[in-house]
């Protein structure tokens, strides 16, 4: 008996999820600095680890929501 191995996820699918990984990556990257407990660093309130860190990696979870849920047309051959 022959079993039908196919994913439920195309090559298109996981190479969206993929690039959805890059962004959140890059999101958390963004939002990353450093804190001493000897002196206070007023950069860790910057726009760029506040607001767009955070957006980036809030828009790479909804693309990575969008790759999972993407249907590829079939193709049709004439």
């Amino acid at each position: 008996m022959e079993e039908n191995k196919r994913f439920t996820l195309s090559k298109t699918n996981l190479l969206l999820i993929g690039a959805g990984f890059v962004v959140i990556v890059f999101g958390f990257l963004l939002m990353t600095g450093s804190a001493t407990e000897v002196e206070f660093n007023p950069d860790i309130f910057s726009t760029r680890r506040s607001v767009v860190g955070p957006m980036i990696s809030f828009f790479g979870f909804l693309f990575m929501v969008f790759a999972i849920m993407y249907k590829p047309k079939k193709r049709t051959e004439a």
